[in-house]
């Protein structure tokens, strides 16, 4: 294994980059967000790798000229950016979204998944625009009470104006598509005979085969005859009793967190970007895309990116989730909120873009409210999905698929996903936990795993959807299927009917004190939602006796 290991970040990856010319950079500081038509007039300066840019939460334009080899006409050509992104999780420092010279978005460029196609022209040059947001990783600052330390750099006052980040360069590549497969191949295999064991004959089959490919690579030589020494190893299917697997492609975006709502309609527009051009790629893909607020932002701001996310819906590979306007809080809130949340929401997907969406997505709200499954019920939809109470400090919630029942009786189907998170990557390691946490084994055969990066990070790569392709019938792993989240539902259900019942809240053992810290905030909203409702009765009042028109 540690020989395969080793070919595989010391030869296949590598082997990946062979053949690329570097671009030209060219930088803009805007300081503020501009208009896409604005920066593409303004006057640039050249940069070049090295040079340090962007001060926290200031934006930079840059511009990358490249000329394609006519040697490389009628390939696979794309521009690999660097905006000199770090080791944190993507959605924690710097992001950019890609313009053509045109000005139209076109694909994200974030750390893990900085790859830009390239269109150039018949004398092969090209060119495109980065709208470059040097954000801080201040996530994960932590003391040794394990509590978010403070920092000056969250806040724009506070900062200062030294750059957070050193550019690290563009370049065209020629993309190999047989030694990109092999380094998939590799990798899988790996993940896979990891998870198995030194014990399992499996484990030694995948390794002898992997020696086998090894001691024919040559590196000056073609990747064909390595991938036909796998065909066998890779072909062989999952065991009858393998665990099943419905991968739904997620971005988990936080509304409100640790960056100015400003940023989160910016990262909105990133990520949508990135799934719509992995959909190109992908057919299979499927994305799951909560919130009519984002989708709202989208519309408002970035209309070239919600038409093309429009499409998609319309082929199955975008699929409208939650119903609600944002993943609310559900605790602190009251119940016409939470109604208007359903009703707004519901409303948005059913005219905007023809879907009556049939689950409430919340993954990571804190804790829920034994009032939610009549809700849900009276919405019209009919399941139930949340990440979070995984994340039980104290005890282990007892079910991952069962009847949420609330308090008037009303019952939900419901689902928390064993693979315990939200942004997975579909590794085998990943896969292989959800298949051994998964408490209804023995009565259900099925999960569901959300992957892709979150919080801005760009949602899913190729790199995961390679992963599916292979995962989907493999012995020794479970089987993955890409496929919407009412697929996975319907089967759930059909296979479990009778499956145990939760009677009242759901309550999150950890973030306690988020729901009494700010008892200011929480005072305020609670009066508001008051004079909301007093409000309401009284313009009700006045409507009837013919006195006032009252808006929808």
């Amino acid at each position: 294994m540690e020989r395969a290991r080793h070919a595989l970040g010391a030869r296949l990856r590598p082997r990946l980059r062979d053949q690329q010319v570097e671009c030209a950079m060219a930088a803009y500081f805007s300081g503020e967000q501009v208009a896409a038509r604005e920066a593409l007039e303004a006057t640039y300066v050249p940069v070049r790798a090295g040079d340090p840019w962007g001060p926290p939460w200031s934006t930079t334009w840059f511009r990358v000229t490249g000329e394609v080899p006519a040697g490389w006409a009628g390939s696979r050509v794309e521009a690999l950016i660097d905006l000199g992104f770090n080791d944190r999780n993507p959605g924690f420092q710097a992001e950019g979204l890609a313009f053509s010279p045109a000005g139209e978005p076109v694909k994200g460029v974030m750390p893990r998944n900085n790859w830009v196609p390239v269109k150039s022209d018949k004398a092969g040059a090209w060119s495109c625009y980065v709208e470059a947001v040097a954000m801080p990783g201040i996530m994960g600052r932590r003391g040794p009470d394990r509590e978010f330390t403070p920092t000056p750099l969250g806040d724009k006052s506070t900062a200062g104006d030294k750059p957070l980040y050193i550019v690290g360069g563009a370049n065209l590549v020629l993309v190999d598509e047989a030694a990109l497969g092999l380094a998939y191949d590799f990798e899988v295999l790996i993940g896979v005979a990891e998870q198995l064991g030194v014990n399992d004959a499996r484990h030694h089959e995948i390794v002898r085969a992997l020696e086998r490919a090894l001691d024919i690579y040559d590196i000056d030589g073609t990747p064909g005859p390595v991938r036909d020494a796998l065909k066998g190893v890779l072909s062989a299917p999952a065991a009858r009793t393998a665990h099943r697997v419905s991968a739904v492609g997620h971005a988990h975006i936080d509304s409100a967190w640790l960056w100015p709502i400003r940023e989160t309609v910016r990262k909105c527009a990133r990520t949508f970007a990135n799934v719509a051009a992995l959909g190109e790629q992908y057919p299979e893909l499927v994305f799951a895309c909560s919130q009519a607020q984002q989708w709202w932002w989208a519309k408002q701001h970035y209309p070239a990116i919600f038409e093309r996310m429009k499409a998609q819906v319309k082929k199955g590979q975008v699929v409208p989730v939650g119903g609600m306007w944002v993943e609310s809080d559900t605790n602190v809130t009251g119940a016409e909120s939470l109604v208007r949340q359903l009703v707004f929401g519901k409303r948005f997907f059913l005219s905007e873009l023809g879907v009556e969406t049939d689950e409430v997505w919340l993954p990571d709200c804190f804790g829920y409210s034994a009032a939610l499954p009549q809700l849900i019920a009276l919405s019209g939809s009919h399941y139930f999905l949340t990440q979070k109470i995984s994340w039980n400090d104290t005890n282990r919630f007892p079910h991952h698929t069962f009847w949420w029942e609330g308090l008037d009786g009303t019952r939900v189907f419901t689902h928390f996903p064993p693979v315990d998170t939200y942004n997975a990557r579909l590794e085998p390691s990943e896969l292989a936990h959800a298949a051994d946490n998964f408490s209804e084994v023995g009565f259900a055969s099925r999960s569901l795993v959300p992957f892709g990066y979150g919080d801005g990070g760009g949602g899913p790569t190729r790199e995961m959807m390679e992963r599916a392709r292979r995962l989907a019938d493999l012995d020794g792993a479970p089987r993955v299927t890409v496929e919407a989240p009412a697929k996975f539902f319907e089967a759930a259900q059909a296979e479990y009917p009778n499956a145990p019942v939760w009677t009242g809240e759901l309550y999150l053992e950890l973030h306690r004190g988020t729901l009494t810290s700010q008892v200011g905030i929480k005072q305020g909203n609670r009066r508001s939602e008051h004079l909301v409702r007093e409000a309401e009765l009284w313009s009700t009042t006045a409507a009837t006796l013919g006195a006032a028109r009252v808006p929808a």
